[in-house]
């Protein structure tokens, strides 16, 4: 899997908040009288500090970062112990876990703030040094939002990176002598590597690119970082007072063109000796299966070392435009002619403060992050959650609602105008009809950085190693009762519905089925020897993953089965599809599951956390 990621901003509008009314909320959440009123003080808090109002705050008063920091030391310190106190209670699950849901709360709000609002400014702070402008601040800080989405996304390690970042100002029309001689410098790379610079009518487009077959998670972020933190030219430009950036950036798992610079995306829309007056770029998820058919139907002069085949996108965009198609009939009329389960992203300088994005097939996702002046968009919520909650889900298998069309999949076009609101996305089916949205169209995401932060662990795997004890622990609270020195479980209706213990009893289930996806899926296989030795010979357990039983397993009537559905999120899509699938069948669900309130919770007649 691979992750794209955009970031499409507007001028921020809201007065930067005064440190004594941060200190104020968060001193009112230490004294607060009740854990939801101290939880609420502290997400107005983390609201506050989003966003660049709350990005200047902390880059002006960089003493509060200090006092905020003293502050959650206190609030995380009373949650450990609050957290002990629930660890020796000994009543039902169902108070239990509302006591649990009440503290979460508050360490979802503590932790947004230590570990993304701080972090950003932090981050920020050593882009931009010392006494940087507003435009500085908002440029960076999209940047910033960018390369850490970037990580969220690279959960697994990936082969290479890239962003594009788009500058537009009335101040790049008529360049001086020096900027000219800089930017002429970085402009005449063909492939398009890392530090490459293109100047057309008044946007200065930037990548920069990572590329290694073998790395450790971070390491692609860590070098596009060092490569910002040095660019003097992109300092100086992002400095003039109107500049305004969007930025477009990916990361790569190869599958079609080998492990490079000139592969990584974002790829611009350029072809050997074809001139063109525009630059584009974009950025692309699946694999565009019938590339090298374009190719040679448009006539398309690709470098020899450029082998991926997302190259076709932007170029073949740019022959639309040629003709005379332009925004969104231009993008519309090209993504129509790549075959495959694809997301795709799409800038170009012609139309600052404009991105496409285009989702087709069920193999792919692509998120539109509704947060305070931008939109954040990205492949998996992952990418999202540290800036908004709120997004619009684009379908890429939705089809055109129109009389006898069969049209799948759906683009929009996203302008910085009305940036982080439904009034900046244009929605249109792959047909062109336009698309209506509303406020039904935004969900919540069910899951925040906490749930998904690595920390210090250098991956995933050992975290969830170091915490399994403290996990195991929590699991058990709650769940068993002392008979006789013996502890035995004690498990309620809302964990195991009294109707599936009646279908176990009665012999009308008589197969147990555990799935999940990725470590999930692992985790489940441990269930099928103890749960063989404690049913009746008549019940079949089997694991096996989410997949699997939709893919190869679906019957008409499966009433007699009990899936037991396990997820540390509860937003695995696959996992989900398959309990849907299943549900619908007659089949019992059993959840287990991390995440309160997420779509697996709901969608389980059971559940175990």
């Amino acid at each position: 899997m691979c992750g794209i990621i955009g970031i499409v901003s507007c001028p921020g509008s809201r007065t930067a908040p005064e440190p004594a009314r941060i200190l104020e909320l968060l001193d009112a959440a230490i004294s607060a009288e009740s854990i939801s009123l101290m939880a609420a003080h502290l997400g107005e808090a983390d609201q506050l500090l989003r966003g660049d109002a709350g990005m200047r705050t902390m880059y002006e008063h960089p003493v509060l970062m200090g006092e905020i920091l003293s502050r959650l030391d206190s609030i995380d310190a009373w949650a450990d112990g609050d957290e002990a106190r629930i660890d020796a209670l000994h009543i039902d699950t169902a108070t239990i876990d509302a006591q649990v849901a009440e503290l979460s709360r508050v360490r979802d709000a503590a932790w947004s703030l230590r570990r993304d609002r701080l972090r950003t400014a932090q981050a920020v702070t050593e882009f931009a040094g010392d006494n940087a402008s507003a435009s500085v601040l908002a440029g960076y800080l999209s940047v910033q939002q960018a390369l850490s989405a970037i990580d969220r996304m690279e959960v697994r390690g990936r082969d290479s990176a890239g962003i594009g970042v788009l500058v537009t100002s009335s101040h790049l029309a008529e360049v001086s002598a020096d900027l000219a001689e800089q930017i002429a410098v970085r402009a005449d790379d063909l492939l398009f590597t890392n530090n490459s610079v293109r100047l057309s009518n008044n946007t200065l487009l930037f990548v920069y690119k990572a590329a290694a077959e073998i790395g450790e998670l971070g390491d692609n972020t860590r070098h596009l970082r060092e490569a910002v933190q040095t660019d003097a030219l992109l300092r100086s430009v992002l400095a003039f007072e109107d500049a305004r950036v969007s930025v477009l950036g990916h990361t790569r798992w190869a599958s079609v063109g080998i492990i490079s610079e000139p592969n990584a995306h974002p790829v611009s829309n350029e072809e050997v000796g074809v001139t063109t007056s525009d630059v584009s770029i974009a950025v692309c998820n699946g694999d565009v299966d019938n590339h090298v058919d374009l190719v040679e139907r448009h006539g398309l002069q690709i470098a020899d070392p450029i082998t991926t085949d997302t190259k076709v996108i932007p170029t073949i965009v740019d022959r639309f435009k040629s003709q005379g198609e332009q925004g969104v009939q231009a993008f519309l009329s090209a993504v129509n002619q790549f075959e495959g389960s694809l997301a795709i992203g799409y800038a170009s300088a012609d139309e600052p403060g404009a991105m496409y994005f285009a989702l087709h097939g069920s193999g792919q996702g692509c998120y539109i992050g509704l947060a305070e002046d931008r939109f954040i968009i990205a492949s998996e919520p992952y990418g999202t959650v540290e800036e908004t909650l709120q997004y619009v889900r684009m379908d890429g298998e939705s089809i055109t609602p129109v009389e006898q069309s069969s049209s799948r999949g759906q683009v929009v076009r996203l302008t910085s105008q009305g940036a982080g609101t439904l009034a900046g996305i244009s929605m249109f089916s792959y047909d062109g009809t336009q698309l209506s949205l509303t406020e039904r169209n935004i969900e919540i995401a069910e899951v925040t950085t906490r749930d998904i932060d690595r920390g210090d662990a250098p991956h995933f795997l050992l975290k969830e190693i170091t915490e399994s004890p403290r996990s195991f622990r929590k699991t058990l609270r709650g769940r068993t009762i002392d008979k006789d020195g013996v502890l035995v479980p004690d498990l309620d209706e809302a964990t195991l519905p009294s109707e599936v213990r009646h279908r176990l009893a009665n012999g009308s289930i008589t197969r147990i089925r555990v799935i999940g996806q990725g470590t999930a899926a692992v985790a489940g296989t441990s269930l099928v020897p103890v749960l063989t030795s404690l049913v009746d010979s008549s019940i079949h357990v089997e694991a096996l993953t989410a997949t699997e039983l939709s893919g190869f397993y679906m019957e008409t009537d499966m009433s007699d089965m009990l899936v037991i559905a396990v997820s540390q999120s509860g937003t695995t899509t696959d996992t989900n599809r398959t309990v849907d699938l299943v549900s619908s069948r007659g089949a019992a669900v059993i959840a287990i599951v991390n995440r309160r309130g997420s779509d697996l919770a709901t969608k389980a007649h059971g559940v175990y956390y």
